[in-house]
């Protein structure tokens, strides 16, 4: 488990077409012992070869409940290691790609059960360790500073990027039924969409629409139509939803993850489903009144008030 100064882990994506265990999920960095190699000699070894980095403290995990080193059912032996870089600049010699994610968004990854488990369980024992000063934490303190002494704005919050994808024709959009044991929206229809991972939103929905529904979409062809800036509660991490239209696709919508998305049908704009999540249904209002922006769920006298 590598941790950055944020409290946000390492994760890579493991491939989803190999004989391996947990294939196409999102899991942590490590390996299987080679013959007569100790795990703490094993640990080093795979960090190295999967990640090019030589870490200068890597521990086993001791958790509270389990004060000798933390072992996954199955004898995965798990350790720690703090390390704050680019993960995109890592090389990525096995599977796919490297991101950092902080445990809330872990929600609506496809995670390897054990390393989610195991995660959620560090995370929860230990509050993230305050940030080495640097560059990035310079530019982050100058622009809080320059909020002018602790008023309204003074504070920078991180906000979800989500990508969603608008489709309309013959006067219908295109929506997915999610399935029933997601953790967001379940058995609810809702717009193609995916979190922005380190890429530009027109790109996260080019890979999300043939990821999910086998469409082809050039990015040239995606112009922002609508923005809904949401918080679903007074204690959720603010969400900016943006809602790409595309004015072409090649293509038919099917279902590629039914373990997300259970149907993919067209429905007209005067007749929405229900249930539907609600800023999606919001978004398609603001873009048939030709309007560019939604806010949902702030309510600014308590806001105010909080501060």
């Amino acid at each position: 488990m590598i941790v950055n100064s944020d409290g946000r882990y390492l994760l890579r994506l493991r491939d989803a077409h190999k004989p391996i265990c947990d294939p196409g999920t999102w899991s942590l960095v490590g390996g299987g012992r080679e013959p007569g190699e100790s795990p703490d000699e094993a640990i080093v070894r795979e960090i190295l070869e999967e990640t090019g980095l030589v870490l200068p403290e890597v521990v086993p995990y001791r958790s509270a409940k389990d004060r000798p080193p933390y072992v996954v059912e199955g004898g995965i032996h798990l350790y720690t290691a703090r390390w704050d870089g680019d993960a995109a600049a890592l090389p990525v010699s096995e599977g796919i790609m490297f991101a950092w994610f902080d445990v809330a968004a872990m929600e609506h990854l496809t995670m390897c059960p054990w390393a989610h488990e195991a995660i959620k369980a560090h995370h929860a024992e230990r509050p993230a360790a305050a940030p080495v000063p640097g560059p990035r934490t310079a530019r982050r303190a100058s622009g809080t500073a320059s909020g002018s002494g602790g008023g309204a704005g003074s504070g920078a919050v991180s906000n979800v990027v989500g990508a969603h994808l608008f489709l309309e024709r013959d006067g219908a959009t295109l929506l997915g039924l999610r399935h029933e044991s997601v953790a967001f929206a379940a058995g609810a229809w809702h717009a193609l969409a995916g979190h922005v991972e380190r890429e530009s939103v027109r790109a996260c929905l080019v890979r999300e629409a043939y990821e999910e529904a086998g469409l082809v979409i050039d990015p040239a062809d995606l112009t922002l139509a609508h923005a809904v800036h949401l918080l679903d509660h007074e204690d959720a991490e603010p969400r900016l939803q943006l809602f790409f239209a595309a004015s072409r696709w090649s293509g038919e919508p099917r279902v590629r993850e039914p373990d997300r998305c259970v149907a993919w049908a067209w429905w007209p704009l005067d007749g929405l489903p229900e249930p539907m999540v609600a800023y999606t249904r919001a978004a398609i209002d603001g873009i048939r009144a030709g309007t560019a922006y939604t806010e949902l769920g702030w309510d600014t006298t308590a806001v105010r008030e909080s501060r």
